[in-house]
């Protein structure tokens, strides 16, 4: 489900998905943002610009993250766009991408994003693990998102730990020059005390409007998450 948030720009259609770690449910996220950026557009793609780690997909190999942002997509579109650097470990990149003799090139990346703005009318891209997560020696997560110039929406992480991650992930973005767009509570462990305490901090701190707050569940389905983001 879709409806509006106070404060973020009622323009925007694309963002760029990062987490207060990984594992916090940035797929979960994106997948939603995409269900819901689909009540409003026809045409919507999600892309995960690196990938580690496979599973076997028919009679091929494919990242479990990026299919469930193809089953999430009303648009289908070729392999190398919405999933360009697709590495067989699951490590983190800059080890995944070495120990496969590749080389994670932003610049391609950005080339990439740029031919799904140009097919899709919305696109979210989900980056890998956390903001500053090492792309190669020299570049992370947090050159990518720079590059692609997108609105950021953070995926927190409701567990022992998070309020520390939140506000140096917050402080990452702002050093790029981005936007937060806004922020969703992912509750992960259900035995984490004063969840809603959390979450008001969060809400007085982040200085975005916050999302969603996701339930614990067992096996979320992103169709049933409610996500208050605007767009035209």
């Amino acid at each position: 489900m879709l409806s509006a948030a106070p404060g973020v720009a009622a323009h925007m259609t694309s963002c760029f998905v990062t987490g207060t770690d990984t594992g916090v449910g940035k797929t979960l996220v994106s997948a939603a943002l995409l269900h819901a950026l689909a009540l409003r557009h026809p045409r919507v793609v999600g892309m995960k610009p690196v990938a580690a780690g496979v599973v076997r997909a028919g009679t091929s190999w494919a990242n479990e993250d990026v299919l469930a942002l193809r089953a999430a997509s009303s648009l289908a579109v070729p392999p190398e766009l919405d999933n360009p650097f697709l590495l067989p470990e699951p490590l983190s990149p800059h080890i995944a991408a070495k120990r496969a003799g590749v080389r994670i090139s932003i610049d391609h990346l950005v080339a990439c994003y740029r031919e799904l703005a140009r097919l899709a009318d919305a696109v979210v891209v989900e980056g890998a693990g956390g903001f500053h997560v090492p792309l190669s020696d020299s570049t992370t997560g947090a050159d990518l998102a720079q590059a692609l110039a997108l609105p950021v929406v953070l995926v927190v992480g409701l567990r022992l730990g998070c309020l520390n991650h939140a506000l140096l992930t917050l402080e990452a973005i702002r050093a790029r020059g981005l936007p937060l767009a806004g922020w969703v509570a992912n509750r992960l462990d259900p035995a984490m005390q004063a969840q809603e305490d959390n979450i008001a901090w969060l809400q007085r701190q982040l200085g975005a409007p916050l999302l969603a707050d996701i339930a614990y569940q067992e096996a979320p389905d992103p169709r049933t998450i409610t996500i208050h983001l605007p767009c035209p």
